[in-house]
Order: C-alpha cells, then sequence, then structure tokens
C-alpha cells in the first residue's frame, strides 16, 4: 500500500515514518527545496544557518520525544537549566528568573513562582493562584471551555491583577501563539500551565544541537527512506483531481520547469498548511461541513530575524521572554547551540510578535525596530561597542493558525469525509495546539487512522480500496 503525502514539515515527515512503521509506503512531496516547514532552515553564502523559526522544546512534549527516542537521536537535544527567564524593560540590563527546584508538579512551579520577588507582589501572587485555581482542580474539560474568551477577558473574570497580565501573560501568550492576550483564547494558555504544573519537567527547555533539517528531519527522512519511501522537494501540489464518487483520484504535481505529472496512490494526505488547503481544496468538497469548518482557521504571521554581532552580549545559555512589545522571545544561538558555538561572537535570534503590522515592512525597517528594542535590553553593548557583521530576515506570512476564541471548534479531525484523504498538521485536532509537539503528534495520528481505515478492513475491502486510485 502507498500513501502520497503533501508537506515535508514535521507532520508530513512524522507521518511518513510512522506509515513506515507500520508496513505502509510514503511517498513525500514538499514544494520548497528544503524540508522542514515550519522548521527549515538553509546555508547563506558564508555557510551560516538562516532559521525560519526560533525552536524551543519543552519537556512536556511526549511525542516528539518519543519520536527522537525511536530514531535515535535522543542526545541532540541540549537540555538547559530549569528555568524561566524574563527581560524587565523597565530596567534595562536586569533579568527575572523563576528557578523550578527538582521537585515534584505542581510545587516545583508554585516554588518558583513564590521565589520570585522582583516581578509579582505576595498580593499579585496570590490573585495569580486563586485565578489559576478553577483551571488546576477543574482539570482540561473545563480549559476547553475557555475557548469563548480570550485570555485578557479569563484574567479578568477570575480578578487577576492587570499587572500579572502585562508582566507574564503578554510574555507568555506571544511565546506560545505569537499574538497577544487580548486576541488569544484562554484556553490555549491555560492548556500549556496545566501541562507544566501537572509533569515535573514539563517546563524544562532544549534547544536542537544544530539546524533542524539535517539534526532532526534528516533522520526521520532516512529511516522511511530504508523502509521504502520517497521524498522529493521543489514538488508542488497543483491539483486535487477527483473520482466521480468524491474520493481523490491522483495528486496533479509539478517541478518548476518540468511538465506536471500524476502521483497515484492508495491514500493521500494533506501536510500543507491550512491556507494551502485551503487553496487547494476541490469545488466538490465546499458543501461539506468538514471543509467549510476551515474557512474559519487561518495562519498568524511570523517574523525571524538573526543578527550576528562582533562580540558577546551575553552569557545567558537559555530562552529569554523578552516583555517588549516588539519581540516575543530570543535566545543567544551561539550560547545555546552545539553547531552555531562561537566563544568570541553572539548571534541573537530573535521572534518579532505580533508580526501583522511587520510582515509588509522591509528587511531593513524589522532590522532597526529590532536594534532598538535590544539597545533597550543590552544598553551596555548596543549601539556601542558591539558592532553588527550581518543579519538576516524571514518572513513567514502564515505560520501556526491563529489561536482566538472558538477555533478549537474548527479544528478538523485527521480523518476526513472522503475515505480515501486525510490531514496532517499543528492545526488539525489534538490537545498540544500549534506546535512542533502538535505536529508531530498529528502526523502519528493521521498514520494511525489510515492504517485502521485500510488495513484494518478485510483483504476484499482492502483491494476496492485500492482501485480507488485507477
Amino acid at each position: 500500500m502507498r500513501v502520497a503525502i503533501a508537506g515535508g514539515g514535521l507532520a508530513g515527515l512524522a507521518c511518513a515514518k510512522y506509515l513506515a512503521d507500520r508496513g505502509i509506503i510514503p511517498y513525500v512531496i514538499e514544494r520548497n527545496e528544503v524540508l522542514g516547514g515550519l522548521v527549515a532552515a538553509w546555508q547563506d553564502e558564508e555557510g551560516d544557518w538562516v532559521e525560519t523559526g526560533l525552536h524551543a522544546f519543552f519537556g512536556a512534549y511526549p511525542n516528539m520525544l518519543q519520536l527522537m527516542s525511536e530514531l535515535g537521536i535522543s542526545d541532540r537535544l541540549q537540555w538547559k537549566q530549569h528555568t524561566l527567564i524574563f527581560n524587565q524593560p523597565e530596567k534595562p540590563g536586569v533579568l527575572s528568573r523563576f528557578d523550578v527546584p527538582d521537585i515534584p508538579a505542581p510545587f516545583n512551579v508554585i516554588v518558583s513562582i513564590l521565589r520570585n520577588n522582583d516581578m509579582l507582589t505576595w498580593q499579585q501572587k496570590i490573585r495569580f493562584a486563586v485565578g489559576l485555581l478553577p483551571a488546576v482542580v477543574r482539570g482540561q474539560k473545563y480549559v476547553e471551555s475557555t475557548d469563548r474568551f480570550t485570555l485578557s477577558e479569563w484574567l479578568r473574570l477570575q480578578g487577576v491583577d492587570e499587572r500579572v497580565n502585562t508582566d507574564i501573560f503578554i510574555a507568555a501568550s506571544k511565546a506560545l501563539t505569537f499574538i497577544n492576550p487580548d486576541e488569544v483564547s484562554a484556553m490555549i494558555t491555560l492548556t500549556a500551565l496545566n501541562r507544566f504544573l501537572q509533569e515535573r519537567y514539563g517546563s524544562k527547555i532544549a534547544f536542537l544541537d544544530g539546524a533542524p533539517p539535517h539534526r532532526l528531519c534528516q533522520p526521520i527522512v532516512d529511516h522511511f527512506v530504508q523502509r521504502g519511501g520517497t521524498v522529493e522537494t521543489g514538488v508542488s501540489l497543483r491539483k486535487i483531481v477527483l473520482n466521480p464518487d468524491r474520493s481523490v483520484k491522483y495528486f496533479l504535481v509539478g517541478k518548476k520547469g518540468e511538465p506536471d505529472r500524476v502521483l497515484e496512490a492508495d491514500a493521500y494526505v494533506s501536510a500543507m498548511s491550512v491556507d494551502i488547503l485551503k487553496l487547494l481544496c476541490p469545488p466538490e468538497w465546499q458543501d461539506l461541513p468538514y471543509f467549510q469548518r476551515l474557512e474559519g482557521l487561518e495562519g498568524v504571521p511570523v517574523i525571524n530575524i538573526q543578527i550576528w554581532f562582533d562580540r558577546k552580549l551575553t552569557d545567558v545559555d537559555q530562552l529569554l521572554f523578552s516583555r517588549s512589545d516588539l519581540l516575543s522571545v530570543y535566545a543567544d544561538m551561539s550560547i545555546t547551540c552545539k553547531e552555531y558555538a562561537d566563544p568570541d561572537k553572539s548571534m541573537l535570534e530573535l521572534v518579532v510578535a505580533p508580526a501583522q503590522e511587520w510582515i509588509g515592512r522591509s528587511d531593513e525597517d524589522i532590522f532597526n525596530a529590532t536594534m532598538a528594542e535590544l539597545a533597550r535590553l543590552f544598553p551596555s553593548q548596543i549601539p556601542e561597542p558591539a558592532r553588527v557583521l550581518k543579519y538576516h530576515v524571514v518572513k513567514t506570512p502564515r505560520s501556526v493558525y491563529k489561536a482566538i476564541p472558538g477555533t478549537q471548534l474548527r479544528r478538523p479531525t485527521q480523518t476526513s469525509p472522503i475515505p480515501n484523504f486525510f490531514l496532517s498538521g499543528s492545526y488539525t485536532l489534538q490537545p498540544y495546539l500549534g506546535s512542533m509537539e502538535g505536529a508531530v503528534l498529528s502526523g502519528k495520528l493521521t498514520a494511525t487512522a489510515i492504517e485502521h481505515a485500510f488495513l484494518s478492513h478485510s483483504p476484499q475491502d482492502l483491494g476496492q480500496a485500492t482501485a480507488l486510485k485507477t
């Protein structure tokens, strides 16, 4: 049995891996020349890696950790000290730490909050704890019910101090979803907090020891190619061609400069972004409620900027929450990532979020605004004496789905009403939201759905399913 997968991001690659493990042959196409989707990276003319985004791995990513263990690459994660670090814009150059002790959850996170005295007063800590109590005590079902509120609305209903919102939740919302608390669904942040509170190392952070395409994506590709799978880059899905019964007949695919061709399989998977899927959705499917719900989902714009300096700006080996209006999170990758290590120079990687008003601006405008923010974060080094060697700005106009209130009900399952067509992607229904973990889990769920739909049937049924492609 063969499955055609359109999209070579983490969701599509994970789907291919788990299909191959089941004896099903995957055929992956990716429209870009590099694999990875939202974790893609490439080398510039000087050999330095340019990344699509700043990627942090959490202890609360069981499916990602399991995938890397199965591939034998767990040692490629560089685990950092268990702490969350925030900048203090009102105190330039000062960092505020929430050091998490190695004791059982949720007491470890609670102790880290109680020990921090430079961001929240005791009264604010108490209101913070009381406000979060319903989410902790009443569990995930209650958390999912909060999808009708923005995070700001929910915090006000709980009586949580506005400063807690500005000090903690703006940074958390921008890091998790790239939008602010007055836009994001309360369910998103509360889901993440619940996992951090329930798992001893849930909030512990790791960085990959090198660029994702060759340190993470390539081992996945090697795994399923060794089992008979195929991957092609630079190949786009042009059209989903249907049979009279609205099942998929074949994918029409094409490579720049070459004639379009037919890609036939027994089952078909869209592991593309929800925005691309909506553009390619056949007219014959658009009256189905399953596909109509997708209209309520769209990707959020994100900008990643990397800046190389001629000297060290920091010695912090960790992800940092900027707490600025422009920036979400950043890290000195010359410290946090083994492959990018440099004892004498810094390479800062920073996420601009929310990015809606910046996505159409020039790279120079974005760079200048970022440097102005960095002058506040590193007042003793920027603009003097540190000198910029070069920079790269990478814009993603449609990234993970925009997690505003009401979107949870619009997220589709991996199994569609079309018997031989499936979806994979972090926007699909799974508990890990729009993240690398969500992408990997969605790929695994899609592979399981395909196995159940085809291989769990009788040989006669399987033969009929195979005949769909002819």
